[in-house]
C-alpha cells in the first residue's frame, strides 16, 4: 500500500469547554473513499476541518503530504459571492494563479460538466440549493484537486437534487481521494469504500464499507445504523 496522505495520532480538538475530537488516530491513503458518520455533534465536521488545515488541533500529531492547494473542501451551505455563476468559479482559479481569461474558459468548461452551462451568467445567489451545490462542486473540481473533502453535501437538498449531486460526486471522485460526512446511509453504501463512525468526538469504528454494514459493530454504531440513535 502507498504511504498515507493523512496521518493523525491521538488528535484532540477543543472549542472552549467543548471537546470536539478526542484521541483520534487514523490514516487515509490515496484513492480511498472514506465516509464519516455519526450523530450531530459527533465530530465529523471538525475532523474534515483538521484534514483541510482549518481547525488547529490542541493535542496529538497531524501529518499531511497533500498540499492544501491540491485539496478542495465543500461545505453543507457553500458560500456564494454576489457575482455570476461563471465568475464564482473563475475567481477560485484566478486566486490560484490562472490568468483571468484562462480562468473564465476553465470555469465555463467546469460548469458544463455539472450541467450549469446555461446558467453561467445568472447571479449565483439566485440558484436553488441543488444548483448551488453543483456550482460549488464545479468550483472545487476546476482546480483539479487530488483530495475532495465534503461536509454533508446533500443534506439540505430535495430528493431529485440529492440524486443529481450524488451522481456528480461519484464522477468527481474517480481517481481522487474522497472524505465525506453524511447521515444518508444509502449514500454511504454507494460512495464509500470505508466507513468511520464517530461519537462525541471519539472514533468507535473504522471498517471497510461491507464489513461495517454486515459485521459486528460497537453498540452505539449498531444503534445508529438501525436508526435508533440520532
Amino acid at each position: 500500500m502507498t504511504d498515507p496522505l493523512f496521518t493523525l495520532h491521538h488528535i484532540g480538538v477543543r472549542f472552549g469547554r467543548v471537546r470536539a475530537l478526542a484521541d483520534v488516530t487514523l490514516s487515509i491513503h490515496p484513492g480511498e473513499h472514506v465516509a464519516l458518520i455519526g450523530a450531530n455533534g459527533s465530530g465529523k465536521s471538525t475532523l474534515l476541518r483538521v484534514l483541510n488545515g482549518l481547525a488547529p488541533h490542541a493535542e496529538g500529531a497531524f501529518a499531511s503530504r497533500s498540499p492544501r492547494r491540491r485539496q478542495a473542501m465543500l461545505f453543507q451551505r457553500p458560500h456564494m459571492l454576489r457575482a455570476s455563476v461563471r465568475n464564482n468559479v473563475a475567481l477560485a482559479l484566478w486566486l490560484h494563479g490562472a490568468p483571468w481569461r484562462e480562468a473564465q474558459r476553465e470555469a465555463a468548461a467546469a460548469l458544463a460538466r455539472v450541467g450549469l452551462a446555461g446558467l453561467a451568467d445568472r447571479n449565483a445567489r439566485t440558484l436553488s440549493g441543488g444548483q448551488q451545490q453543483r456550482m460549488a462542486l464545479a468550483r472545487a473540481c476546476a482546480r483539479q484537486p487530488e483530495v475532495l473533502l465534503l461536509d454533508e453535501p446533500t443534506a439540505s437538498l430535495d430528493p431529485t437534487a440529492k440524486r443529481e449531486v450524488e451522481t456528480l460526486i461519484a464522477d468527481a471522485a474517480r481517481g481522487r481521494t474522497l472524505v465525506f460526512a453524511s447521515h444518508n446511509l444509502g449514500q454511504v453504501k454507494r460512495l464509500a469504500s470505508r466507513v468511520i463512525y464517530l461519537e462525541q468526538g471519539r472514533l468507535l469504528a473504522d471498517l471497510p464499507v461491507h464489513d461495517f454494514f454486515n459485521g459486528p459493530l460497537p453498540d452505539a454504531a449498531r444503534q445508529f445504523v438501525k436508526g435508533e440513535l440520532v
